[in-house]
C-alpha cells in the first residue's frame, strides 16, 4: 500500500533544502528506491515536502540517510504526517 508522506520542518528554507538534496544525492540517495514521487513546495523561507512512497519499509530505510543530514543541517524534520493512498492517477 502507497503512503503519502508530509513534512512541513520550521526553518527549512531554499539554501537549507538545495543543500539537503545536494548531500543525499552525494550519499547516494537521490532516487531512493521505492519513492515514487516528490514534491518540495511554499514559500522559499518556510518550504514543505510531500512525497509518495510505495511502502513504509522503504522510506524508513531512506530516513537512516535523510535524518542525520537533516540534523547536520539544523533541520528538525519533526514527525511527519503520514497517509494511506487510496488511489494515484497519472496524467
Amino acid at each position: 500500500m502507497a503512503i503519502v508522506i508530509r513534512f512541513s520542518s520550521p526553518g527549512m528554507n531554499a539554501a537549507k533544502y538545495d543543500e539537503a538534496i545536494r548531500r543525499i544525492e552525494e550519499a547516494g540517495a537521490g532516487a531512493p528506491a521505492g519513492r515514487l514521487y516528490h514534491v518540495c513546495f511554499g514559500d522559499k523561507e518556510n518550504l514543505r515536502v510531500s512525497d509518495i512512497w510505495d511502502s513504509m519499509e522503504n522510506f524508513e530505510k531512506f530516513g537512516q540517510t535523510m535524518v542525520p543530514i537533516m540534523q547536520d543541517l539544523g533541520v528538525d524534520a519533526g514527525q511527519p504526517e503520514i497517509i494511506e493512498v487510496h488511489n494515484i492517477i497519472e496524467g
